[in-house]
């Protein structure tokens, strides 16, 4: 630029602080100086894994998934003292480059484009490995997980298993807690929103009639395809990994009751939630109000108290009070509960069995 304006190379030069040789130089090649450097190919040491490369090639291509600590590992236990520690992330780059050039195509996931207002994700997961007692009894149980994707406010509710009567109540008391609706709700395949207890007619059209309460638009992952629902699924793992950690601090994973554990669990999720509200208050104006009444969590059903004294429920039995017998009563089945109804009259109330033949 100087020497188009007219300045002389010498003082053209001065100006970029250069020496008049070094500016001629690069004048006349007529290239910038960072063109003019060679390729740098060739090694300044020698690879300590030339003599293995054949050994640790063959098990990449008998498994891809396998790491290079592992392999480094492997190295060292065969050829005692001849790897230093130090030596292990020139291993690491020489495998990532050998897996651009001749490892396996990798599945591709494209980013999600969360915008507000719009989409809410559940699904159901297990809490086995928290090790939660109620009463010194081990409290096997699922969580029923919703997630709001663009401000990732979350909510749980406790349940027994991954039935229409779990994902109704769990889903209704999330809408409520929030306050408000979003557009689309979607799952994985989840069998209580397709098909439960062999009637895949009647479930289709329950959980489509609670989609439609709520002005609610259905939404299903692919088979096989859960990254479609990542953010809730990610969440399991923030949440759970939050969870042991607040137990932990605790010093208890006993609970006196049901009550208690549900209350320790509402106040961890104010705290993650107290983080979000930025994004929350960009999410709220665009979710649009709630119906005036929420839906039955529960599953009706009539049956015939038999001579034991006996209802039998979903592949169950209850037993009930023997002046029931040859009665027909209405069984109001909840996620976690029973009820049993005669008329307008709730004579029964009974924690719900799980399994069958119980």
């Amino acid at each position: 630029m100087l020497l188009q304006k007219g300045l002389t190379l010498q003082q053209a030069a001065d100006r970029t602080t250069i020496n008049v040789k070094t500016a001629r130089k690069y004048r006349d090649l007529k290239v910038l100086p960072s063109q003019c450097a060679p390729e740098h190919t060739w090694r300044t040491r020698p690879d300590p894994f030339d003599e293995v490369w054949p050994w640790i090639e063959e098990q990449l291509r008998l498994n891809a998934r396998l790491r290079a600590k592992t392999l480094f590992d492997a190295l060292q236990r065969e050829h005692p003292g001849r790897f230093a520690e130090g030596q292990l992330r020139t291993l690491q780059r020489r495998i990532s480059v050998w897996r651009g050039l001749n490892g396996p195509a990798r599945e591709v996931f494209f980013a999600h484009e969360h915008r507000p207002g719009v989409l809410c994700q559940s699904d159901f997961t297990r809490t086995g490995t928290l090790g939660v007692t109620i009463a010194v009894q081990p409290f096997d149980h699922l969580l029923y997980h919703f997630v709001l994707t663009y401000s990732n406010w979350e909510t749980v509710s406790i349940c027994q298993s991954e039935s229409f009567e779990s994902l109704s109540a769990g889903l209704q008391n999330a809408l409520w807690e929030l306050g408000r609706v979003p557009a689309e709700h979607r799952t994985d395949q989840l069998t209580a929103a397709v098909t439960n207890l062999g009637d895949r007619e009647e479930l289709t059209r329950r959980y489509d009639a609670l989609m439609k309460h709520y002005g609610l638009r259905p939404l299903k992952t692919q088979a096989g395809h859960g990254n479609e629902n990542g953010d809730v699924e990610q969440r399991h793992y923030r949440l759970k990994d939050a969870l042991d950690q607040a137990l932990m601090l605790r010093g208890s994973r006993d609970f006196a009751d049901r009550a208690e554990y549900e209350a320790f669990l509402c106040k961890l999720l104010e705290q993650l939630n107290a983080g979000r509200r930025q994004r929350l208050a960009e999410d709220l104006p665009l979710l649009h109000s709630l119906p005036e009444r929420r839906l039955e969590d529960c599953k009706r059903l009539k049956v015939r108290v038999d001579s034991g004294s006996f209802i039998h429920l979903l592949n169950n039995a209850y037993s009930v009070h023997s002046r029931l017998i040859g009665l027909t009563v209405e069984a109001r089945v909840y996620a976690g509960h029973v009820e049993v109804w005669l008329g307008q009259h709730k004579i029964e109330e009974l924690p719900r069995v799980r399994g069958r033949g119980k």
